[in-house]
């Protein structure tokens, strides 16, 4: 088990390849309380973690999502360029590892759906429920456990939440897939912070000093 917390961070990338061997409920308890450490719009504590690891509920689901995949987020994807700090041979790596897990889902072998509960959903909603994803991709790195955060069902989002069984006034912000990865873990690729952090006013350069 890993407990330095910058060196979770910064190698928790997603990890898309997944083996199908059993994750012990010990470890699942660990990520769930891992997420439900989280903040959360006024402590409300309105969110729902649905845990699936019954075949048939996967199968049924994963069908949307490979759908979405092939139909829609791939063709689009293989049309653009890679993403700054990226090159063309990582880019068509990451396209790869997506293509296997839209046609691998379902064999995951546990699926975490943070949900939430009631109220009205809005563009503020993900404040109370992805600080929770984030907890639990970070205690699965910590705990030797890929993992990654995906929302490509949730193009058909009625028949796939139909298909997880959800209550009409639930609503699911992502499926985390859950398994001993495939590859190792590695430090993730972004751009430099002078690329992305501007310094009082947009536009002007971030520094240390």
């Amino acid at each position: 088990m890993n407990t330095d917390l910058f060196e979770i961070i910064r190698t928790t990338r997603s990890m898309r390849r997944l083996k199908p061997d059993p994750v012990p409920a010990p470890l699942i308890r660990q990520i769930l309380e891992a997420g439900t450490s989280a903040a959360n719009g006024g402590n409300m504590q309105t969110w729902r973690f649905l845990v699936i690891r019954d075949p048939a509920i996967k199968a049924n689901v994963a069908q949307w999502y490979r759908r979405g995949w092939h139909e829609i987020v791939g063709p689009r994807y293989r049309e653009g360029a890679p993403a700054p700090g990226s090159s063309r041979d990582r880019f068509d790596r990451m396209l790869a590892a997506a293509e296997h897990l839209a046609d691998h889902l379902h064999e995951a072998p546990v699926w975490i759906v943070p949900c939430l509960q009631g109220g009205t959903h809005t563009r503020t909603s993900g404040s109370s429920i992805y600080p929770a994803v984030q907890n639990m991709l970070l205690a699965a790195r910590a705990l030797g456990l890929g993992a990654t955060l995906t929302t490509l069902y949730l193009l058909f989002e009625k028949e796939a939440e139909a298909a997880l069984g959800l209550p009409a006034d639930a609503h699911s912000y992502a499926i985390l897939p859950i398994g001993y990865p495939v590859g190792k873990f590695g430090p993730v690729a972004r751009t430099a912070l002078e690329d992305v952090v501007f310094a009082d006013r947009w536009g002007e350069a971030f520094t240390d000093s």
